[in-house]
């Protein structure tokens, strides 16, 4: 055999992903800890010995892959004044999860606008939604460093950004909830 196959997902790991009725593993890579990572279309699935955490792909804002020491920290969407959420795994085969990642994650971001404030510097809105297409659109706030979010001249900007975010994909301009 040229190419040797990729060892299966284990019958428990499946059971404990409580995966939807038609939902299928597209890409897997075991981590060194005996976690599983299993990406379907809809979402990653993180399968721990203990618990199982499920990421929708929009509410995954990156994931970096350092080839060098073998971790992919997967950071979620953070909430206003929280901390983000960064999952971190070691990985011995992650190339075809990898793909599956970028291709996903890439796949929810419906629009990014730039909205500069003081030079250079500003902040990013960003549409959101599940890559099937349907499903509600979330909106969030990428901040670059040294932005704060109480400033009343980044929370204009912010909202004229907004707006004109909205308008740019057909809705209308009326300012929602968002996340910074």
């Amino acid at each position: 055999m040229i190419f040797p196959r990729r060892a299966a997902v284990p019958a428990d790991v499946l059971a404990r992903a409580d995966l939807a009725r038609g939902e299928r593993v597209l890409a897997h890579a075991p981590a060194d800890d005996g976690t599983w990572l299993l990406g379907t279309r809809d979402a990653l699935v993180v399968v721990e010995p203990a618990e199982t955490i499920r990421l929708a792909w929009e509410t995954v804002e990156s994931a970096d892959w350092d080839r060098d020491t073998a971790r992919l920290g997967v950071a979620e969407v953070g909430e206003y004044g929280q901390p983000r959420p960064v999952h971190r795994f070691t990985l011995d085969d992650p190339q075809r999860l990898l793909q599956l990642v970028r291709e996903r994650v890439t796949a929810s971001v419906l629009l990014q606008r730039r909205v500069e404030v003081r030079g250079r510097r500003g902040l990013t809105v960003i549409a959101r939604r599940p890559p099937r297409g349907r499903g509600e659109i979330t909106w969030a706030y990428e901040l670059d460093d040294g932005m704060d979010p109480a400033d009343p001249e980044v929370a204009r900007a912010a909202k004229a950004g907004l707006r004109a975010a909205r308008q740019d994909i057909g809705l209308h301009p009326a300012v929602g909830f968002h996340r910074f």
